[in-house]
């Protein structure tokens, strides 16, 4: 398998581990200040770490899914089945100023097209989120990973990876998309509490 080393997040403020097949997508185009975004365009495999304002009116118990179910309105995603969803678990590495820190992850699958293509050119894609609730700094953080399981032969995604289903990742030498996510979640550190501004003082 392949190794999975510590990769740097917003400027090392943030660390995690996950395989370089994952490439910096602010190297080919800007990245919002708020995103840090990771593709392997061989898999057409996605990570995303997103740091957002704590939506307080949204209950720790399911704010994965709660999110998860946002980004499917947001990506106009069909079909969409959440198949997984954790209880909420502490996160004692994660806690500021005495203040816990919670973790929530959903799993689901959906339909989903490429930016620019219309509902026709589909893929079937398994997300998987983690919230991270950093109650101290008011933050959530979004830890999202996207796994196609079915190319649509008219995704621009086929002239990439080829239509139909895709191929298992550990058939292929490499972490399978739900070990990478994992990973992230288990791995994740805040090395510079100054990262969220004025509410971490």
């Amino acid at each position: 398998m392949e190794r999975i080393p510590q990769r740097q997040l917003f400027g090392g403020a943030i660390s995690a581990n996950f395989p370089l097949r994952f490439e910096d997508v602010s190297n080919i185009r800007e990245v919002p200040d708020h995103q840090e975004v990771f593709v392997d365009p061989a898999r057409d495999e996605s990570l995303i770490v997103e740091i957002l304002e704590l939506k307080d009116d949204v209950a720790d118990n399911g704010s994965a899914t709660w999110f998860l179910q946002d980004l499917a309105v947001e990506q106009s995603a069909e079909g969409t089945i959440v198949t997984d969803q954790s209880a909420v678990f502490e996160a004692p590495g994660l806690g500021y100023r005495n203040m816990t820190s919670v973790i929530t992850t959903a799993t689901a699958q959906m339909a989903i097209s490429k930016s620019r293509q219309g509902r026709e050119a589909q893929n079937l894609v398994k997300v998987y989120l983690a919230n991270l609730r950093l109650k101290g700094v008011q933050t959530d953080i979004l830890i999202t990973a996207y796994e196609p399981v079915f190319i649509n032969p008219l995704s621009e995604s086929a002239n990439a990876v080829g239509a139909g289903a895709t191929v298992p990742a550990a058939e292929s030498g490499r972490t399978p998309m739900a070990e990478v996510f994992k990973q992230v979640v288990s791995t994740f550190r805040v090395n510079d509490w100054n990262l969220f501004g004025a509410s971490a003082l």
